[in-house]
């Protein structure tokens, strides 16, 4: 089976380029994790193109688990770049967990890493919900995104000392992901007084591929982030977002309801 592993900020992905059967995806991401214990994620990657609500795109993503995910996006559109020679600006992507196409800009090139930025889908929802956990109950923001929603655990909250134990912390998403009857749920600790420079501890569950992670970045999660502090602030977002495998910024603007990261990938393993 041909598939390579990429590196964008330390959130480990591979790519799996041969033809899998949706329902064997996840019994083969599992495959490839257990070989390669630093990988978080795997997707399957089609370099066929094809057209995404009248968009032509050039190449198609999907997570083992039918999630998105911004930071797999970023290195398939990278992976596509070094398989094809590709000289664009942008590569369009046919994304699980996003309904329409998805856009990643991107320069440099396989040796030195491509520097890439992505626009990501649009939140469905950013509201207050109440959440218990032990004898905790509180209310905390949830970014609701296609595929995926983050709950924003900055240290005010009271469910914020779970950054603190990982077992408790990995009972409690699953339970919050189940009973929300969620497709993917990440809990995002953020701190930080400055609005500009932030450090994010991300944790994401997945039930269709069963895998819990604390991430070294998560595209979404951030953007989730940015997402939150549109909303909170009724202000433009440029964060920066000190996270366990490098940095991600965020920027948006609250005329419009898109956030574009900005990261770093580098192909490690070329299958």
């Amino acid at each position: 089976m041909r598939y390579s592993i990429l590196d964008p900020t330390g959130n480990i992905t591979a790519l799996v380029e041969d033809a899998v059967p949706v329902g064997d995806q996840p019994k083969v991401a599992a495959w490839i994790m257990k070989r390669h214990p630093d990988v978080e994620q795997v997707g399957f990657m089609g370099l066929a193109a094809s057209s995404r609500g009248g968009r032509d795109v050039q190449a198609s993503l999907r997570m083992a688990g039918g999630e998105f995910c911004g930071n797999a996006s970023m290195c398939a559109a990278s992976l596509y770049a070094s398989r094809t020679g590709w000289s664009g600006h942008a590569v369009w992507l046919e994304v699980s967990g996003a309904s329409e196409a998805v856009c990643v800009t991107l320069s440099g090139d396989e040796r030195d890493g491509f520097e890439t930025s992505i626009q990501m889908p649009a939140a469905r929802d950013v509201r207050l919900e109440r959440l218990t956990w032990q004898r905790a109950a509180a209310e905390v923001p949830v970014v609701h995104l296609e595929g995926i929603s983050h709950v924003i655990l900055e240290p005010s909250s009271p469910f914020f000392e779970l950054r603190h134990d990982r077992v408790e912390a990995e009972h409690a998403i699953r339970n919050w992901c189940d009973s929300m009857g969620l497709d993917g749920l990440g809990l995002m600790f953020v701190e930080g007084e400055a609005l500009t420079h932030k450090t994010l501890t991300p944790l994401v569950y997945i039930p269709g591929s069963d895998t819990v992670f604390w991430e070294r970045s998560c595209a979404s999660g951030s953007a989730a982030v940015g997402m939150h502090f549109l909303t909170k602030t009724k202000a433009p977002v440029d964060l920066r977002l000190q996270e366990p495998g490098g940095t991600l910024r965020v920027e948006g603007d609250p005329t419009d309801s898109y956030i574009t990261l900005h990261g770093h990938v580098r192909i490690v393993k070329k299958g």
